[in-house]
């Protein structure tokens, strides 16, 4: 019996150490993420934009189905293809990026469809806010890179927010409340 115990818990402890050897870190590709943005504008046109700036890494253990993704946007960054118009989105009407520079988004819990992220759920700081958000898996994918000779995971995730919850209520509800998020995420395993 002493010796089945042993044995026992020296399987559980090779199986813990197996399970923990599958988690891998990943650092973001800047050239293949995007965090972009939808907005209705006064009930007419959607206004997109996005930000160029941003750096994060995510931890993924496929085997345990675990995760963990930290990135962080700099506001000044952003883009809308017209100078005007993101010089009024950086002001205090909107992002305030002289006082808050950076946007950051940390997802601690993640939810799989089979061996496939489905969902991240966390918190998006922004204008010293802190609200949960979860982002909805469009695709996700993990593939060995020809070119790196590293793997690449990765995918599309969207999730549309209420910016007021972040303090940002310039001219709501002329300029609708609900934002679309769209992020385009690749991460080169490090």
């Amino acid at each position: 019996m002493k010796k089945t115990l042993i044995l026992s818990a020296a399987a559980l402890t090779l199986a813990a150490a197996n399970a923990q050897a599958q988690s891998a870190t990943y650092a973001l590709d800047p050239t293949h993420t995007f965090v972009t943005f939808e907005v209705v504008h006064f009930g007419t046109s959607t206004n997109r934009g996005r930000f160029d700036k941003k750096s994060g890494s995510i931890t993924l253990d496929k085997a345990a189905k675990t995760g963990k993704v930290d990135i962080t946007i700099e506001t000044g960054s952003i883009n809308t293809g017209t100078l005007p118009f993101d010089k009024h989105l950086q002001s205090k009407d909107f992002f305030d990026s002289e006082s808050h520079p950076n946007a950051r988004f940390v997802g601690e819990k993640f939810s799989f469809d089979g061996d496939k992220v489905s969902e991240v759920a966390g918190t998006l700081t922004l204008l010293g806010k802190t609200q949960p958000v979860t982002l909805k898996a469009v695709r996700f994918n993990c593939f060995d890179h020809p070119r790196l000779k590293r793997e690449v995971c990765g995918g599309d995730f969207e999730t549309t927010i209420q910016r007021s919850q972040w303090g940002m209520g310039y001219a709501v509800p002329a300029i609708p409340d609900a934002v679309k998020l769209v992020i385009q995420v690749e991460a080169i395993k490090q």
